[in-house]
This record gives structure tokens, sequence and C-alpha cells, in this order.
């Protein structure tokens, strides 16, 4: 990996993510190949201890050098690119996200970075469950702590801008963290010294996307309702190319067909086929960019019978035709790099 380049970004954003930018230049960022934790249905597995389910991924994206396709995950994360920006998918929507910005991912919604010229950058990928800070048996405050995680049906990403006057605090905060996680201290307190930083970054997080209407009891009614409808999202995955009706997706998970539909998309943000169409996309997305296979093939084999039809879904999403991305600068023609 070539060195860091300047912190322009760093300076301009102010002495909190200068500080995060150095004690970064400091660690190394591995190219993001996360192949080997990607199961059949396309859940993303990051092996976190139960003690403590928390862990700080460093991640070196480039259009040449990243895993394709959209994932999904119980796990919570927050996002942080250092050099250059990054597009975020989540659902239908896709944030742009700045060096030092910090993104807060929607991560039950199908979620991918999305290429484009010249993307290369940095990123702090930090994940834990939500456990880690709030459970049932936590003082009823804790929630707070998993605001910025809360969203309401079609709102917009939550993005702390490096601008913004408390982005300061959190990038100090989570300097700390990192050279805790990462450094070769005094390993008695690395759990306790990790939490206290991290919980400091999520607390003026909270504070910043914070909403009167937000009680704890919505966010846990949330979280129960993305455990009712896991089977079929696990079902969505794994058989993504078969055909499914709404009756046969509401037997699935014991609710009738108006039920599932209002609260598939309360948690998924989009309708059952949108969210299945998703998923049929991004595995495609993956074939094109590692295998030789027709496209006619790769359509019909994601579950596309129409070759047009899946060509215009997939310009939609992507940005570019089947043909256009399979083609884009840095693809190897055998397969992946």
């Amino acid at each position: 990996m070539k060195p860091p380049r300047r912190n322009r970004h760093a300076r301009r954003a102010g002495s909190g993510f200068a500080g995060l930018w150095s004690v970064c230049a400091q660690l190394r960022f591995e190219p993001h190949r996360i192949d080997h934790q990607l199961d059949p249905r396309g859940h993303y597995q990051v092996n976190l201890e139960r003690e403590f389910p928390f862990h700080v991924s460093l991640f070196h994206y480039t259009s040449r050098h990243h895993t394709r396709g959209a994932t999904w995950h119980e796990r919570l994360e927050l996002f942080v690119p250092l050099d250059g920006p990054v597009r975020m998918r989540m659902g239908n929507q896709v944030a742009l996200v700045g060096p030092g910005d910090i993104l807060a991912v929607d991560n039950l919604k199908l979620h991918n970075v999305v290429d484009f010229p010249g993307f290369d950058t940095r990123v702090v990928v930090i994940s834990f469950l939500p456990d880690f800070v709030y459970s049932l048996g936590s003082p009823s405050h804790d929630y707070a702590f998993l605001l910025p995680f809360y969203f309401k049906q079609d709102e917009p990403p939550h993005v702390l801008r490096a601008g913004e006057s408390i982005a300061s605090a959190v990038h100090q905060a989570l300097a700390r963290l990192l050279e805790c996680y990462f450094g070769p201290g005094d390993r008695q307190f690395y759990q306790v010294g990790c939490k206290a930083f991290f919980l400091e970054a999520l607390y003026h997080l909270a504070g910043h996307f914070r909403t009167s209407e937000v009680l704890s009891w919505e966010f846990v009614r949330q979280q129960q309702r993305s455990l009712r409808l896991k089977p079929l999202f696990d079902h969505l995955s794994a058989s993504y190319a078969d055909k499914l009706t709404v009756a046969q997706a509401a037997a699935r998970v014991n609710m009738s067909e108006p039920q599932l539909m209002k609260q598939f998309k309360r948690v998924s943000g989009m309708t059952l086929v949108s969210y299945l169409n998703q998923v049929r996309l991004s595995k495609a997305a993956h074939l094109l960019h590692e295998t030789d296979l027709s496209i006619a093939e790769i359509a019909n084999r994601v579950g596309f019978a129409d070759q047009s039809y899946f060509d215009k879904r997939f310009k939609r999403v992507h940005g570019q035709s089947p043909r256009e991305f399979r083609t884009r600068p840095g693809r190897s023609a055998s397969g992946p790099s």
C-alpha cells in the first residue's frame, strides 16, 4: 500500500481530525477484501467476542481493490473516510461521505460502497453489537448511545460532517480509541479504555442526532421488528433467484400480507420487490467483476428472465450498464485481481 497522502483534508476539518489522521498515519490499512467473510446469503460475518463485541477494521478502498456487492449484518457500524470521498448506498439512498465525515450505517438495509473514477481512500470501520452499550439489563438512559443508529423511515442517512462544531470532539475520542485499540500499552485495561473512548464518541453523536420523538421503547421495537423478519431476509439472500410471492413471504414470518409489507418497509426502507431486485443486482455486480459469464447468463442466474429489463435496472442502481461496469478500468479479464 502506498504511504498516506498529505492530510490537507485534516487541516481543513480542524485539529480533532488532524489528530485522528496522525494516529491513522501510523497504522496499517489493508485492501478491502472481505469475500472470505461473506456467506452464500451475502451476510458479512465478523467474529466478535461475547464479552467484548467490538471490532475496528482499517480498510483501503480503491476502484481496483474492494469487494463488490451489497452486505447486511446485525452489528452496528460507524464508517469514517480519511483521504477522499465515499459513496455509500443504503437501501434506496446514497450518502456522499467526505474525509472526516462520520456515517452511522443503516446496517440491516443492504449497503455497499459505489465505485467511481478516482475512488481511493482509507476508511476506519468501527463495528459493535447493540448490547455492547445497551441491553435489557442496562440503565434505561443508556439507550441514548444508540440514537445515531435509529433511523426513521425515509429519513436521510445520519452523517456528521467534518466541519460541524461537534465533529472535533468525536474525532478526538476516536483518535484515543484507536491508540488504545491498536497501541502497545497496558493490555489489562484495554477493553475498559476502548469502551470509555467509544462511549465518549457516541455521546457526542447522540447529542447531534437526537430527536425528541425517539424513546427507548421505539428503538427496542425496531430491533424486534428486524429480528422477526430475519428469516425472510435470510431466505431472500440465499434464494434470490427464485420467484417469491407476497403470500409466500408473509407465511415465512407468520404475518398477514398487509402487515408484512408495512413492517418490511419500516425495517428495510424499501418494498419487498425493490429489496429482492437490490439483492439480485448486487449478486450480478459480483459476477460481472469476478467471472467471465455472459451478461445474459448472469441476468438469468440472478433471477432476471428479460435481459433488457436487467440492463435497465442495473444501470439505475450502479450508474453504468452491465457492459460498462464490466469493462471499467481495474478489472482483470481473468477474474478478481
